[in-house]
């Protein structure tokens, strides 16, 4: 009798320090990108794997790295261009997998009376980024190629949320920024349209930890968790329907917005050594530039944690480490 009671209290107390446990908490940036997040909650896949899970939404990318490297949440979706800059002020936080990418996220966008047709026409006008962001990338390496000189385009630093008031406003003469603000300012500022671009540049969006996180104590919940966004893009994959409709639910999109992002992006959960070159050709491009003060660049290897993912989808990682 005392046994059995006693082995009744142990598994209540097991049961209870299950219920109990901090969720791993992720600041997931608001955009189509991180559709696969929505998903897996959407569908119970967090919960069917056995983690816990608390979202929380923010306005981009680099919005999410300041909240892990904070200490705000755990984990954070981040672009790989927020990696590079964050990485030249600091290594306390660790890549666990890429989950999408397309080349064709950033639009350069502007009035019909600006005078701006080509890149080459942004020289002296003033154009809106979001500083250490993919937004600054994809604007200075269009400038490169285009053979404008960065220093005669009047650069102005602006949160992507800003920018279609901005424009409205002629504040500045363009904005380069990410989706679904493009499509946004298209159909909020009057005569608004895009600048042609060549789509040379690919962008990731990443999960990225704290290094606090990792080890034997959360490792199982981190496999746990990738493996819920597997599932999640296993469903985007078979299921176009009704992955659109959970995007357009979770983000208040209109349809006409969902299917001209739809075919844009490649939703898939991988660490490929494509991440790395990027990676390191962004930060060579940062040092040379003067974005950032380095005699040299990280090694990106060190910031690669690939157990977990090697763990749930040993397929999806073709870093050796």
């Amino acid at each position: 009798m005392i046994q059995r009671i006693c082995s009744f209290a142990f598994s209540a107390f097991i049961s209870f320090g299950a219920i109990a446990a901090e969720p791993l908490s992720i600041a997931v940036s608001r955009t189509p990108l991180c559709l696969p997040f929505y998903v897996a909650e959407h569908e119970g896949y967090f919960a069917a794997e056995g983690v816990q899970v608390r979202i929380e939404e923010v306005i981009g990318g680099h919005r999410a790295a300041k909240a892990v490297l904070d200490g705000v949440t755990d984990m954070g979706t981040i672009a790989e261009t927020g990696i590079m800059f964050n990485s030249f002020k600091r290594n306390d936080f660790a890549i666990l997998a890429s989950f999408v990418n397309s080349n064709d996220v950033i639009k350069l966008v502007t009035r019909a009376g600006s005078g701006i047709t080509t890149i080459s026409d942004l020289a002296g006008k003033r154009v809106a980024i979001t500083t250490a962001t993919s937004s600054q990338y994809f604007l200075d390496t269009q400038l490169i190629l285009s053979g404008v000189d960065y220093k005669k385009v009047h650069i102005v630093n602006m949160q992507p949320e800003a920018m279609a008031q901005a424009l409205l406003k002629e504040e500045v003469a363009a904005v380069a920024v990410w989706d679904p603000f493009p499509f946004e300012i298209l159909a909020s500022v009057p005569d608004a349209q895009i600048v042609s671009a060549p789509r040379f540049y690919t962008l990731t969006y990443n999960l990225v930890a704290s290094r606090k996180l990792l080890g034997k104590e959360h490792d199982d919940d981190i496999v746990k968790l990738l493996r819920a966004l597997d599932r999640a893009q296993n469903f985007i994959a078979a299921e176009p329907g009704q992955a659109q409709a959970i995007m357009k639910s979770r983000l208040s999109l209109e349809q006409s917005l969902v299917n001209w992002i739809w075919p844009r992006y490649n939703y898939r959960l991988a660490l490929d050594q494509s991440l790395l070159t990027t990676l390191e050709n962004e930060a060579r491009w940062a040092r040379m530039n003067g974005h950032v003060q380095a005699a040299s660049s990280p090694s990106y290897l060190d910031f690669i944690y690939a157990a977990p993912l090697r763990q749930a989808s040993p397929n999806s990682v073709s870093i050796a480490k």
